[in-house]
């Protein structure tokens, strides 16, 4: 019972802040639920809309769960989740696209490998850093998120553009080996299922295993895990690659199940807002299921809520901030009551 109290609160909180939120851009609150309600959830393109916006979300959200419960409090989802792509188009400019005899789904399949290793890489430098140099994580992660903007610049308009030479954009990915759509016409792909199978995996390896169990020690108290043996620093490192991992893996289904091609604009700043999602999701692998979901309900609802208001997306970002806000009040409220009970 204890363990639904947070998500609970979280629930009602957030639900508050919609309602505030209403109030304060002056818009009709019941009419403005109605519309958010049957943009993420009306009918089945709405609610493939949402499925689609809350896979990117739930991958991310997963990375930051596994660093930040290692306490590496990773910032760089953003720039791992670019990365990661352009680990993917790199391998699909040489290895898939133009007349590759490489079955589709094995195609798949090493793209999305590919930009796993991508994100783990961006990610273990990070970690690298503060383990050997005692560069802070905040701080290499967020500069981290720059320099592969500018990396995907480049590479779009460098080595990886397309053949034309005309935009900056890589060639396009054949049809054959973009993930399977069960209706052509929704964006909804076989890839959504992928990030849940990830959560299941992750909670099993965070509260089932000898390593997860590693990990959460070291996260909630470093001394003590050295005082037991464990190299800290070794297992933050690895706490770092498979967050990087799980980040590059959410650029690699963006790029085979939806864009298909990499631009300036491939990240809609889904790194970033992983990190709420695994905060209102307790930053437990399962919980964050839901929060993604519901975040990304939020956005598919907010694309209907501009059709017929003065509101515009960006007001999810103000939901957003107002509820990670709300996270850190009732978490140290209920952090402030198990003391006191001690």
């Amino acid at each position: 019972m204890k363990r639904l109290t947070a998500p609970f609160l979280m629930a009602v909180g957030l639900l508050a802040v919609l309602v505030l939120t209403f109030l304060v851009f002056r818009l009709p609150v019941f009419e403005s639920l109605k519309l958010l309600s049957d943009g993420a959830f009306g009918d089945r393109f709405a609610i493939s809309r949402t499925m689609v916006k809350a896979t990117p979300l739930l991958f991310t959200g997963l990375g930051m769960v596994v660093a930040w419960r290692a306490g590496m409090y990773n910032i760089g989802g953003e720039g791992q989740f670019i990365v990661g792509g352009i680990f993917g188009a790199t391998f699909a400019k040489f290895a898939v696209i133009g007349g590759s005899h490489i079955p589709p789904w094995l195609a798949d399949i090493a793209i999305l490998i590919t930009c796993m290793v991508g994100g783990a890489v961006w990610a273990w430098f990070a970690g690298w850093l503060f383990v050997r140099r005692g560069v802070a994580v905040v701080i290499s992660t967020i500069l981290l998120n720059f320099v592969a903007l500018q990396l995907l610049g480049y590479c779009v308009s460098g080595p990886l553009q397309e053949l034309k030479r005309q935009i900056p954009l890589t060639d396009t990915l054949p049809d054959a080996v973009m993930l399977p759509k069960p209706s052509p016409q929704m964006d909804l792909h076989l890839g959504v299922l992928i990030p849940i199978f990830c959560a299941a995996l992750t909670f099993v390896y965070l509260y089932r295993t000898r390593a997860g169990f590693r990990l959460r020690l070291v996260g909630e108290n470093p001394f003590m895990a050295r005082a037991n043996r464990i190299d800290a620093g070794k297992v933050q490192i690895q706490a770092m690659l498979i967050s990087g991992a799980l980040c590059g893996l959410a650029g690699g289904v963006e790029y085979v199940g939806i864009s298909g091609q990499l631009g300036s604009d491939f990240s809609q700043q889904w790194g970033f807002l992983g990190i709420p999602v695994a905060l209102l999701g307790g930053l437990h692998p399962l919980i964050c299921i839901a929060s993604s979901v519901v975040f990304g309900g939020l956005f598919a609802g907010s694309e209907n809520l501009a059709r017929f208001t003065t509101a515009g997306a960006t007001l999810v970002y103000v939901i957003q901030a107002i509820a990670v806000l709300g996270y850190v009040g009732i978490k140290a409220y209920l952090d402030r009551r198990k003391v006191s009970n001690v």
